[in-house]
């Protein structure tokens, strides 16, 4: 069994080849090699976003704080709050991230397949993110 105390897991900047604006990731799970699941804590500044992305095996989202949107690729913007959890199915395109005015916080949680948990696409455009496009 290992214990980590609060405060003792540090935030990281998210990388900036996968997400706009200011994104902060602490992790939970990191897949020694004998598993594959991995989870993220994960905090958006208002307006921040993650890119297109998809997932090999899944990848479920469980909104802890604050109030976001995402969008599967081709459908409507969603709101997301506080409380939901979100299914996203194997390589579906999506995105998820901040509201415009608000924070959002979540746990982000997937399997690796062949170590790989996630194929990362291109920015979401200010008009994608608006629902204008």
């Amino acid at each position: 069994m290992e214990i980590r105390p609060c405060g003792t897991t540090p935030a990281l900047a998210a990388p900036e080849d996968y997400f706009t604006g200011t994104v902060w990731q602490e992790a939970i799970c990191d897949p020694p090699a004998t598993r594959s699941l991995r989870s993220l804590l994960v905090t958006f500044a208002p307006g921040a976003r993650t890119h297109w992305h998809t997932h090999p095996l899944g990848q479920t989202l469980v909104v802890t704080a604050g109030c976001g949107l995402a969008q599967s690729r081709g459908g409507p913007v969603q709101t997301i709050r506080a409380g939901d959890v979100v299914w996203i199915p194997p390589g579906e395109e999506h995105w998820h991230g901040a509201g415009p005015d608000t924070l959002m916080r979540h746990v982000a949680m997937q399997e690796a397949e062949g170590g790989v948990g996630a194929h990362w696409l291109e920015p979401v455009s200010n008009a994608q993110y608006r629902g204008a496009d």
